[in-house]
């Protein structure tokens, strides 16, 4: 019985697991964000590219 209890009071005070998460929450934030800018940012660079690249054609030609 005083085994279970010591594993579990040293299971609650072992604070390598909540760095873990810590660590996980901050890459979905980090991956929602690229998500959110690439969405929001992406047609406009997609037309700026499309200039460019029409510019450089021209030019060759």
């Amino acid at each position: 019985m005083f085994k279970l209890k010591n594993k579990v009071i040293r299971f609650m005070k072992d604070e390598s697991g909540p760095t873990a998460v810590e660590y996980a929450v901050m890459l979905g934030l980090i991956i929602v964000a690229a998500i959110a800018s690439i969405s929001l940012f992406g047609s406009t660079t997609q037309a700026v590219w499309g200039n460019n690249t029409g510019s450089i054609t021209n030019a060759i030609n």
